[in-house]
């Protein structure tokens, strides 16, 4: 910097020094703002970082207010809390604060380095003192500023897009805790059906009235009957304890009785690519990648010859003598490191970047075209089982008993008939499963929300 050669000068240096190091001050949220703002506009739902106490107990209200009655009522309460208490998020939270407070570092100024020396020859004493700062540095910080700010950017992008991917699989995992619930509860139906079939062929047996076949075939569907019923039971409990550890709290909430209803209708295919790259934030954030590193890489080129540049003011007192006032510099020669290694390495990180934002691109046409493909096909599938599979089935099931009542078929033909309705039945379930999972797929792949029609709770079929 300037030599400090007298008081004026050096009061004058250190206030410009001072007042420009005020300018870089750490923000009161950490940044989160955007975050929340981000997540509200295409979540419709307000993330919370839990730093304090007051925050923490703030979100525990919050959850005990989604969660009345202990009912986890709908998806988007559950990715409400997912947002405010889930684990990996919070720990996520802190890579915000990490890029903030190297983005202030980088806007402040270098300290200044004192030296001071005292040496005597018998009755003479030597005193010298030095005030340095590192010229370079103060050079190339507002190439550095730029740089960490676009990287403080490219933080708060990623960590909304995390905030978007925690949000689909919490709704995919609601949807598949509530399928799981709703199988098992007609799995248990079916169960007991089963026992009483066999418990009739039983007691038709002993007294000869049934053969050992017919026997052998009811006590085998009783059996694999019990073996489904041990099955659904451990997923349905596997598929709670994986909603509750995204949700960050016990598995002891209720869920629905159902899946929500189909939608009436989903969109179209109407500009799903272009929609993409406009709004996936993990696209967002490599372009911002590579313009950081376009910078970093210029500032790699500008310092290749000279990267240290310190220049310091000397006072010398010695006893019998005037004070020496003076300066000194500090630069390093490039005698040995010319710094192509430097600018070579700064280079290959920038297209290894630039590479990775055109394979992001690319994926994210890709996974939207997927998954729109995917949704429109479990959608198809979902509302074929609703309007045509499960009412013929209950047509074919109402013809039977009728048959049955009036002595034209036998009660094993009945109980047959009602393992291909539970059979049915249980596929219906997976497919209005399956599409709630692409839509949520879909709503992650577009990196913003479909225009589905919103979830209603519907009857059991």
């Amino acid at each position: 910097m300037i030599p400090l050669v007298s008081f004026p000068l050096r009061t004058g240096v250190l206030a410009a020094c001072a007042l420009l190091a005020g300018c870089a001050q750490l923000s009161p949220d950490g940044g989160f703002g955007r975050v929340q703002d981000i997540a509200a506009q295409k979540l419709g739902a307000t993330p919370a970082w839990n730093r304090t106490d007051d925050d923490t107990r703030r979100s525990e209200t919050r959850i005990a207010r989604l969660l009345q009655a202990g009912q986890l009522a709908s998806a988007d309460d559950a990715v409400q809390i997912a947002l405010i208490n889930n684990p990996d998020l919070q720990a996520a939270f802190a890579e915000l604060g990490i890029a903030e407070a190297d983005l202030v570092q980088a806007g402040r100024l270098p300290n200044p380095g004192f030296s001071f020396a005292r040496t005597h020859a018998g009755g003479d004493i030597k005193i010298e003192r030095s005030l340095s700062l590192a010229l370079m540095k103060l050079f190339t910080m507002p190439a550095a500023s730029r740089i960490e700010a676009r990287r403080f950017d490219q933080v708060r992008l990623l960590l909304a897009d995390k905030l978007l991917r925690t949000a689909a699989q919490t709704r995919q995992a609601y949807y598949r805790a509530l399928a799981a619930q709703q199988g098992l509860a007609y799995q248990e139906q079916v169960n007991q059906a089963a026992e009483a079939a066999h418990e009739l062929a039983a007691r038709m047996a002993g007294r000869g009235n049934l053969s050992k076949l017919d026997a052998a075939r009811e006590q085998l569907f009783y059996a694999d009957a019990q073996t489904r019923l041990a099955r659904t039971r451990r997923e349905a409990l596997q598929d709670k304890e994986a909603l509750a550890r995204l949700l960050g709290i016990a598995p002891a909430f209720a869920l629905p009785q159902r899946l929500p209803d189909l939608p009436a209708q989903i969109e179209t295919a109407a500009d799903i690519e272009r929609r993409a790259m406009e709004q996936r934030l993990d696209v967002q954030a490599a372009r911002l990648e590579v313009a950081g590193l376009q910078d970093s890489l210029g500032l790699t080129r500008a310092t290749r010859f000279i990267n240290v540049l310190d220049l310091g003011a000397l006072r010398t007192s010695e006893s019998g003598k005037a004070p020496e006032i003076g300066y000194q510099v500090d630069i390093e020669i490039p005698l040995f490191d010319w710094g192509q290694a430097r600018v070579a390495r700064a280079e290959a990180i920038y297209m290894q970047s630039a590479h990775k934002l055109a394979a992001a691109a690319l994926d994210a046409r890709s996974q939207v075209r997927l998954a729109w493909r995917e949704r429109q096909d479990a959608f198809a599938l979902a509302r074929r089982y609703r309007d045509a599979i499960v009412p013929l089935r209950r047509q074919v099931s109402d013809e039977t008993l009728l048959r049955y009542n009036g002595m034209l078929i036998s009660v094993f033909e009945l109980l047959a008939d009602a393992r291909e309705q539970a059979a049915t039945v249980n596929a219906a379930i997976e497919a209005e499963r399956d599409f709630w999972i692409a839509d949520a797929g879909l709503q992650l792949a577009l990196g913003g929300p479909a225009a589905t029609a919103a979830p209603q709770q519907g009857k059991q079929p």
